[in-house]
């Protein structure tokens, strides 16, 4: 298994994405900002990967966008912290 094959574990991705989710929104509702983000980019990694399956543009760059913005609120944390 590559990790470019992973089309036959989409069903599987996408409820490791809604769990990642549901894990992200917890951590905003009890203040964690680190662990949302933590929970979120790779959220937002298997929705880009999943829109690279079927070509859904919209849904890919803005994965792409949020996940770029998630690096960046990683990266401060750590750089600040």
């Amino acid at each position: 298994m590559s990790i470019f094959n992973l089309e036959a574990y989409e069903k599987q991705l996408k409820w490791i994405a809604l769990v990642l989710g549901v894990a992200s929104t917890l951590s905003i509702v009890f203040n964690h900002q680190l662990w949302a983000m933590a929970f979120s980019l790779p959220f937002c990694m298997i929705w880009i990967y999943c829109a690279w399956l079927h070509n859904e543009k919209q849904l890919k760059y803005i994965n792409v966008l949020f996940a770029g913005f998630y690096v960046f609120g990683l990266t401060r944390y750590f750089w600040i912290n």
